[in-house]
């Protein structure tokens, strides 16, 4: 165990030691397969506003549903990492499971490809590459961290920065080129392009296969995380965590219940997506913290180091749950300022020469093309971070731990939704704005997501214990999923008839309410996390050498 003081990974004696060399066939693969998703994910609201498939309602419907199919796609992509990683903890290991579900991904890229006017097609090819997607998301990260030992993990910390770095280089051309394509050549090519990167990203991983280090999966065993939550939550007389976690199963329960049958109590408006997320947490919440309360039932009939090794999976839930609200506010820049950047005005370029203006003007033609500013803020951040933000705090006596680091990156993403809701609040009254005026937010939305997200893939990783690694990466992508769930949710709840009202009648509209909304969410959020990280035990769940 570590002192929470020391970030796991942290440069010392053995930092000399050499990269493993199988990390570029990771590396080259994650670069390809970023590229696939981020640019069919990032033309996704813009198509879907302006296509056949939501052609027969009016124009505002039609944003307002693109927004809702991509939030839920999101939903999807970030549940089925529970799916990959017990698959690949239980049966078939990190790499066999990120194989077969790359080849699920690459077919989801193909129908996107070929049925772009139909319905049952598009959204049959969303789900594959959500399932796909999904399926490696957690496994390809705690792969890296496999590479590594406890004679060269002061190197994974370069190489989980140089991992979301890689990511960010292969979004930033994704998200600059997808819209172009989009706009002059159709989505056929918008679409297939990525599934092109997808095969291509395939075909690395599959290259290095003889030399990774293959972790074995843990297998069906008596002591694994769920066997020793039903031990505490079942042994003995029932107790008050076995209440706690029965009475989250009938909510949860009850909740689909509602739901399946039409019940006038439940809201209209949460379909079954809605209702399965909130399900879904409150299983997750009321069994966690009912088998938090028993424990100490359990080690009758399992080793100490299980025990612990759940404990530590409980605690890290907590630290994920109160990163959920950052997801909301970070998935939406590819929604929400999408469509705030198609009230704006393009830039004209006019102060620079004709030719070069207008070759600019030809480049630079999609509100969806300022999500690139987000994978070249990355890119330029984390090299800054390392070698001028950070050292300058330690210089100061401030150590910016990695809990520290996620905690301010909640806060700044507030910070930048309100410079959102200010934008949209001049837009309301007629002004017109150019579209630069989002780099703003852009900027500090991404300094939060460096913050947030390169930490916590290192964090994930080092607090999960082994036989759980690939478990806990997959709760940790789940936060993006309850992300998305507070915006479906948020939404229904803004279009009923008398909040619209509540909203004019205050002077705001629907669009800058949610700016601020979601701004102030998230400052509640960090002002928690910060409060919890205090009293986190950090560990330290390296591989041994």
């Amino acid at each position: 165990m570590t002192s929470p003081s020391v970030a796991p990974g942290a440069v010392g004696a053995d930092a000399p030691a050499p990269l493993p060399g199988q990390i570029r066939y990771i590396i080259g693969n994650e670069a390809c397969e970023r590229f696939s998703f981020y640019g069919m994910r990032n033309i996704l609201v813009e198509f879907l506003a302006a296509s056949v498939l939501l052609a027969a309602l009016p124009i505002l419907d039609r944003q307002g549903y693109a927004k809702d199919i991509f939030h839920t796609f999101v939903i999807g992509v970030y549940f089925f990492p529970l799916l990959g990683g017990w698959l690949s903890d239980r049966f078939f290991g990190k790499y066999n499971t990120v194989l077969w579900f790359s080849l699920v991904y690459c077919a989801g890229h193909a129908c996107l490809a070929m049925f772009e006017d139909s319905r049952s097609g598009f959204f049959t090819g969303l789900f594959l590459i959500a399932l796909g997607s999904g399926g490696i998301k957690p496994l390809v990260v705690s792969f890296v961290g496999d590479q590594f030992d406890q004679t060269n993990k002061s190197r994974a910390r370069v190489v989980f920065d140089a991992f979301y770095w890689i990511i960010n280089f292969g979004s930033f051309f994704a998200s600059l080129l997808m819209p172009l394509v989009l706009r002059n050549w159709g989505a056929a090519w918008a679409f297939g392009i990525p599934g092109l990167l997808m095969f291509i990203a395939t075909l690395i991983f599959w290259l290095g296969r003889k030399q990774y280090v293959n972790v074995p999966p843990s297998g069906p065993h008596p002591d694994s995380f769920l066997s020793v939550v039903k031990t505490a939550l079942t042994h003995g007389a029932p107790g008050v965590g076995s209440l706690i976690a029965g009475a989250a199963i009938t909510v949860a329960g009850l909740m689909l219940a509602l739901w399946a049958t039409g019940a006038p109590i439940w809201p209209a408006g949460w379909g079954f997506v809605i209702t399965a997320c909130l399900a879904l947490g409150t299983l997750i919440g009321g069994v966690g913290w009912g088998a938090s309360l028993q424990l100490d039932r359990a080690r009758d009939s399992h080793p100490e180091a299980a025990i612990e090794g759940v404990r530590a999976v409980l605690r890290i839930l907590v630290v994920f749950a109160l990163v959920t609200p950052f997801w909301s506010l970070f998935d939406q820049k590819a929604s929400t300022w999408v469509l705030q950047g198609g009230e704006m005005v393009m830039p004209t370029f006019a102060s620079l020469p004709d030719g070069i203006a207008a070759f600019l003007r030809g480049w630079f033609a999609s509100p969806s093309q300022m999500q690139a500013l987000n994978p070249l803020f990355v890119m330029m951040l984390i090299p800054f971070n390392n070698l001028v933000l950070y050292p300058a705090l330690r210089r100061l006596g401030f150590n910016p731990t990695p809990l520290r680091r996620m905690g301010w990156g909640i806060a700044f993403s507030a910070v930048a939704w309100v410079l959102a809701g200010v934008i949209q609040l001049q837009l309301d009254t007629g002004a017109s704005l150019s579209i630069g005026w989002q780099t703003w937010p852009y900027l500090l939305l991404t300094f939060g997501e460096v913050l947030v997200s390169a930490t916590a893939l290192e964090f994930a990783y080092s607090q999960a214990p082994h036989a759980m690694k690939g478990v806990i990466m997959a709760f940790w992508y789940l936060t993006s999923t309850f992300g998305g769930l507070w915006v479906l949710l948020t939404n229904a709840t803004v279009r009923h008839p008398g909040v619209i009202s509540w909203i004019n009648g205050q002077g705001w509209s629907e669009n800058a309410f949610l700016m601020f909304f979601f701004a102030g969410f998230a400052a509640a959020a960090a002002l928690a996390f910060i409060a919890y990280a205090r009293r986190y035990p950090v560990q330290d769940n390296y591989r041994k050498a």
